[in-house]
């Protein structure tokens, strides 16, 4: 019989990975309020200008139509986020961030952006980019959208 090594196995450890660098991240959003789902939200319509579909920021984030639906939900509530009618199509409902969901986020970026550095610190400058373009060649073997793509 063959036996897998949970630890060696690498899907175990990017998930592993990735929810030790959610925690962390989670310390400096939690303060205002909002966690993980919802800052994926914050995180993608504050990357752009104008507002995005409900369904694009579940496709760019790869998180459950539901839990985008709740996270825009407490969003609203606390002022963040508003949701507007597509004009195009009544039936799309477009989000946008408000100036104070705005002004969050711009708040944010910079002590994440800080959090990320301490965090992949253990890598040289060279290790970074590898371990950048790596990242990104798994995602493309993926066929997985990227943020700052159009639909």
């Amino acid at each position: 019989m063959a036996r897998l090594n949970l630890l060696r196995f690498s899907p175990f450890r990017l998930n592993r990975l990735a929810a030790e660098f959610s925690g962390a991240l989670a310390e400096d959003y939690a303060r205002f309020g909002i966690d993980i789902p919802e800052w994926r939200v914050l995180a993608t319509l504050g990357l752009h200008d104008g507002p995005r579909s409900a369904a694009y920021v579940v496709r760019c984030t790869r998180t459950h139509k539901s839990r985008i639906s709740r996270a825009v939900g407490h969003l609203a509530g606390l002022g963040l986020v508003e949701r507007r009618e597509d004009e195009a199509d009544r039936r799309e409902i477009m989000l946008a961030l408000t100036p104070a969901g705005r002004a969050i986020y711009a708040e944010l970026v910079p002590l994440l952006l800080a959090r990320e550095e301490r965090l992949l610190a253990v890598l040289d400058p060279g290790e970074r980019r590898e371990f950048e373009r790596l990242l990104g060649k798994i995602e493309a073997g993926l066929g997985l959208m990227r943020c700052d793509e159009e639909p």
